[in-house]
């Protein structure tokens, strides 16, 4: 896992701004969520963000009134969050920290906890288990738990929108286990994409999320039906493209379209 680790690090420490930017590249991604999120976010609300990277989510609620703690295993990432929050002249508390190793901060508990990247770089299930449950102990009774998977399809996803990938891909012997994952619906420990990461087939996000006794809210693909066509949807008219994004709103929540999106988010309310 040490090793998986620094793997993971190193990337993220390399490509902050990268990170920043994909945002901007996918924007569909970030107004999806914050949709979804917004249902349950408000101002004055307390926000932890395990493994927020550069602070994309952190600053948009900072932005929106909320206080937002933000702590990710890249020095990187925080270095780049913090000079952000302070751009945005927004407060932010950030840490460079691994998502499993939080309970030594102190951080008490949250009205939110987003884990919106750790469980994509996990390889171990243990660990993966580990990270939500670090999670929740720092969620209040009664508040949101916000958790993301990259999707097994997602790979595929990426070789439809970029010509002249799968030929590479399929030349690649040590790539057909993930193409037969998706189709025998398993997930997929990847170690031959951007980085190491665990990719969830969309079947399996419930059964792995029950154990934790959370009233689930909602489970929706974060691009919604969007992500196979995005590169020529931006290309189209500010009016077709609001068009098509209020029509994929209806459609997030719908389980047999959760292969669309490359990643999907569980929303989930801890006890009261």
């Amino acid at each position: 896992m040490n090793k998986d680790i620094e793997t993971v690090r190193s990337f993220y420490d390399q490509g902050a701004e990268e990170e920043w930017r994909r945002l901007e590249a996918h924007p569909f991604e970030f107004t999806f969520t914050t949709w979804m999120m917004d249902k349950y976010i408000r101002t004055g609300d307390t926000i932890l963000d395990i493994g927020g990277g550069p602070g994309r989510y952190s600053i948009h609620y900072a932005k929106k009134g909320c206080a937002v703690t933000l702590a990710d295993l890249s020095e990187g990432n925080v270095d780049f969050a913090r000079k952000k929050a302070e751009e945005e002249n927004v407060p932010l508390t950030a840490y460079a920290k691994n998502c499993l190793e939080l309970d030594g901060l102190n951080l008490g508990q949250f009205n939110h906890v987003f884990l919106m990247g750790p469980l994509y770089h996990l390889l171990e299930e243990e660990d993966r288990v580990q990270a939500v449950e670090t999670a929740l102990r720092h969620l209040k009774p009664g508040g949101k738990l916000y958790v993301s998977f990259i999707m097994v399809i997602g790979g595929v996803l990426y070789d439809l929108q970029n010509a002249g990938q799968l030929p590479i891909d399929r030349a690649m012997p040590e790539a057909d286990p993930f193409f037969d994952a998706v189709a025998d619906g398993r997930d997929f420990p990847n170690r031959i994409g951007f980085t190491t990461n665990y990719m969830y087939h969309q079947r399996n996000i419930l059964p792995f999320m029950e154990r934790f006794g959370l009233k689930n809210l909602h489970l929706f693909g974060q691009e919604g039906i969007l992500a196979p066509n995005y590169k020529d949807l931006l290309a189209r008219s500010p009016e077709e493209i609001g068009l098509w994004v209020e029509l994929a709103k209806k459609y997030l929540e719908v389980p047999e379209l959760l292969a669309f999106s490359e990643h999907a988010m569980y929303i989930g309310q801890k006890p009261s």
